[in-house]
């Protein structure tokens, strides 16, 4: 600002998020508003939202915003972080840019509205600044009444006495002038320290709606209150708040307060209404006129400048704008002034409410006292205003929306202010249609991106669990503030809290408990959200007994930490909390709740986002529900065909590895027992049914099943194949052939062994001898499930101590990398290593072979059985 000596300053950080310039104009704003420079607070927001846009969205850093203040004017610094940029030439001039492009703004506006303005570039840091000139008024005429006669200016005591009040960031009065302690009859040193609260009167309820402590949050105040004197009356006061900040940033309240009959020393004047016509008399656009020029470039934005000159214009307390749904039967809070926003937004409220001609939205509506007509304007419910006017906004006869503004006194508005504000919102209802379809455009496009997104996730798991938290991820923070999804067994169960998700991860376990303790919500099939008030009510009643505890022990300050996260909790579920079915195949399955932390709402778009998300996810979670059911009961039957366990062979060594090829098989079309027949004699056996998965399975079932009762019953080793080989052939269409070594074992006294082999179309069995040759242990004969009549015969093979009988199935020997594949030479080559080794080992060692042969899982079943005689151990002497 040159040479201009700043008086004060004021400066924030926003990150590089869309929402970013909506907060940076609302910080422009009140900085200006607050000094009192209400003049070139337009054209600074305009040029704040440009500037902080091309930082945040553009450039994609975080944004600096410094505004300047001193005698002159105002002067605002926009700065962004872009980590490397080239430094334009002192030559080459700047690029305006063009207005008809997204970005590039900017600096044409720059230079279109402010008084001065500059761009300073380092590699890493871009620079923008403008300067705007209050304009040059003669002192004294800014704003001024008619000249009255003596007998018509207001009555005043013999000296007129304005009590200087400042109020501190806590509440506390820092600051009492004489002539408060003249009105009020307190001395400085009596109120010193106290909380301004105690003294006040406030006109309605305290702690709800705007209080007097939300008053004194403003950037500016006006109106009427109660000042509790020290002979115990009330005295009436009109006041003016200002808030300020001092050189270290730390605000406070300045208020003005003169008794209520001498208001007219402190009142500001009736606003001029808003003229029609320009100033050289040429027809200006209405739009313009009511709206300014340039218009915002977002339909918040527009909103929100809608609501302040509706204010302005009627000279009200507060204005509000609602937009319609779809269906023209909801209306939904999208901006207001002068009212508790944080609490209203989003809100929604019935189109036809209340009885009578002003119930309807549809029609201008003007309501000289609220407290006579109570409930007639939701919205204005506790907020202490009394006097309303609303009208509609229509295009094409449709109704879109509704504006209203209000007043804290009665009898403020007749019908010829219902007029005005109807001419301006005919004028600014096409185009904040117009925006909002823009909007509504761009959130369908989101919704549409988000639910393809959140379809294939949720189609790429059939894990129940990993169902639950894929569900509240999507919803949290996206759709809500927390998520919480209750499960339905079955039609004869209760709904189950099978996840909680809070976006702050700290506040989960205390939601959690919460909703513990409460009951569910009804599994009502209906579809759509509806509102669920259990999980608010649970909280405030947690922290209204937490608190009285807290006060009770007089260490409100010294809170436990079971007492900041109860509150906390509260604080987490006092906004609206919906419900909405999880409804596959015809039958509830759960609950998917979202909620909004306190006075919270959800708007109409984000339920149907999430009434859309609710229907893809009940059915992936039932999806995942009858998968995991199925893969039970499979698992179940395929454990039921394993041997029970291995029996202790005396003298022989016995080790089986088993691998089932596929997703969730234990048994597949291989398989393997061994099984005692009699005394001293054992069974062994290794097949592989033709295939894999549940059919081949349960031709595995009848193959095992069928060995041990045939050996059993005193049949040799070909009988015994013989009769199996007819069962399956009776099996017709769902037969399926069978390769099968069996044997008969019997362990000798003299520590070798004594086998009767079959092998029925498997991979021959491997004999393996202490001086490391091997030899194939049986000769190959017809498999079975082919043809009737088998004739097979059974060779004799004794094992020595120190040999190895290895038994594998193909999945072993056809290996393949590639076309290499291991095979029978492959197989006997590993085998040859494995000398001195026992039968687990050796069986490892395979096993180790093959998974290293290939780089790929294996596509076949694979079993290994391997059998050694222990050499007999030294005498020890």
């Amino acid at each position: 600002m040159g040479s201009a000596v700043i008086t004060a300053r004021a400066a924030a950080t926003f990150e590089p998020v869309g929402r970013s310039v909506a907060t940076a104009r609302a910080f422009v704003r009140d900085t200006l508003q607050g000094w009192g420079y209400n003049d070139v607070v337009d054209d600074a927001v305009v040029l704040t939202s440009e500037l902080v846009t091309n930082a945040v969205i553009h450039a994609g850093t975080a944004a600096d915003v410094l505004c300047l203040r001193s005698a002159e004017g105002v002067r605002v610094e926009v700065a962004d972080h872009y980590p490397e940029r080239e430094v334009p030439l002192q030559s080459s001039g700047i690029d305006f840019g063009s207005p008809d492009r997204e970005n590039g703004r900017g600096l044409l506006l720059c230079a279109a509205l402010a008084s001065r303005w500059g761009v300073e570039y380092s590699p890493t840091r871009k620079h923008v600044w403008f300067q705007l000139d209050l304009p040059d008024r003669p002192v004294g005429i800014r704003s001024a009444g008619p000249v009255l006669p003596t007998s018509l200016l207001p009555v005043t005591d013999q000296r007129v006495r304005v009590a200087v009040v400042q109020i501190d960031s806590t509440g506390a009065i820092s600051a009492w002038n004489e002539d408060a302690a003249h009105v009020f009859g307190h001395t400085a040193e009596q109120v010193a320290g106290k909380q301004f609260t105690d003294f006040v009167a406030w006109p309605h309820t305290p702690g709800t709606s705007t209080g007097i402590a939300d008053a004194l949050q403003l950037s500016r105040w006006e109106g009427s209150y109660g000042i509790r004197g020290a002979d115990g009356r009330t005295i009436a006061v009109y006041a003016s708040h200002l808030r300020v900040r001092d050189n270290d940033g730390d605000p406070s309240t300045v208020c003005l307060l003169v008794r209520d009959d001498e208001r007219a020393v402190l009142q500001s004047p009736v606003r001029a209404p808003v003229s029609d016509v320009s100033s050289d008399n040429r027809t200006a656009d209405p739009f313009e006129v009511f709206i300014g020029s340039p218009a915002p470039d977002d339909l918040d934005g527009l909103l929100q400048r809608t609501v302040e000159r509706a204010r302005d214009m009627l000279d009200a307390d507060a204005a509000f704008l609602l937009l319609a749904t779809d269906d023209e039967t909801e209306l939904e809070v999208r901006a207001t002034t002068g009212l508790p926003s944080a609490r209203q937004r989003f809100a929604r409220v019935p189109v036809e409410a209340g009885t009578g001609r002003y119930g309807s939205a549809r029609m201008p509506a003007v309501h000289e006292d609220l407290t006579a007509v109570p409930g007639a304007v939701p919205l204005l419910t506790d907020t202490g205003m009394r006097s309303v006017v609303t009208v509609p906004l229509k295009v094409e006869g449709r109704l879109t929306g509704s504006l209203g503004v209000a007043a804290e006194n009665a009898g403020r508005y007749s019908n010829e202010e219902a007029l005005r504000l109807q001419f301006a919102a005919d004028r600014i209802a096409l185009a904040v249609e117009s925006a909002r379809l823009g909007e509504l455009e761009r959130l369908r496009r989101g919704s549409l991106s988000f639910l393809v997104e959140a379809s294939d996730l949720l189609a790429g798991t059939l894990d129940r669990d990993q169902t639950l938290a894929l569900m509240a991820q999507m919803t949290v923070p996206t759709l809500a503030t927390w998520c919480a999804v209750y499960t339905i067994a079955d039609q004869s169960s209760d709904p189950y809290l099978s996840y909680v998700l809070h976006e702050d991860e700290d506040l989960i376990d205390g939601l959690k408990a919460l909703l513990s303790k409460i009951s569910p919500p009804d599994p009502v099939p209906t579809p759509g959200a509806r509102v669920w008030s259990a999980p608010a009510e649970a909280g405030h009643r947690a922290a209204v007994s937490t608190s009285t505890r807290a006060l009770a022990a007089d260490a409100p300050l010294s809170m436990s930490t079971a007492t900041r996260t109860t509150l906390a909790t509260a604080q987490a579920v006092g906004g609206e909390t919906v419900v909405l079915p999880l409804v596959a195949r015809n039958r509830v399955i759960g609950m998917l709740t979202l909620g909004k932390p306190s006075d919270d709402h959800f708007r109409q778009e984000i339920l149907e986002l999430a009434e859309d998300l609710s229907r893809r996810a009940a059915l992936a979670l039932d999806n995942a529900r009858l998968y995991s059911e199925r893969m039970a009961i499979s698992q179940s039957l395929q454990r039921s065909l394993l041997p029970p366990g291995l029996p202790d062979v005396p003298n022989v060594e016995i080790e089986v590895i088993y691998r089932a090829a596929g997703e969730g098989n234990e048994v597949g079309g291989d398989f393997y027992d061994v099984f005692p027949i009699s005394d001293g004699a054992y069974g062994f056996a290794i097949g592989d049914v033709c295939g894999t998965g549940p059919e081949a399975a349960a031709v595995t079932g009848l193959a095992r099943h069928a060995l041990r009762l045939l050996a059993r019953e005193g049949f040799g080793g070909p009988a015994v194949l013989e009769r199996l080989n007819a069962a399956i052939l009776d099996e017709g269409a769902r037969s399926r052939f069978l390769t099968l070594l069996y044997g008969e074992l019997w362990p000798r006294e003299d520590g070798s062994a004594l086998l009767k082999v079959v092998c029925a179309g498997h991979p021959l069995p491997l004999r393996l001898r202490q001086d490391g040759s091997v030899v194939p242990a049986a000769e190959p004969q017809p498999l079975l499930g082919v043809i009737d009549d088998l004739e097979l015969y059974a060779e004799e093979v004794v094992l020595d101590p120190g040999d190895v009988l290895l038994c594998v199935t193909d999945g072993i020997t056809e290996r393949r990398e590639g076309s290499r594949m291991l095979g029978d030479d492959g197989l006997a080559e590993v085998l040859s290593t494995c000398t001195g080794l026992t039968a687990g080992a050796v069986a490892a060692r395979v096993l180790r072979a093959v998974e290293r042969f290939a780089a790929e899982p294996a596509s076949d079943d694979m079993a290994i059985l391997a059998m050694r005689i222990p050499e007999p151990q030294p005498q020890q002497s």
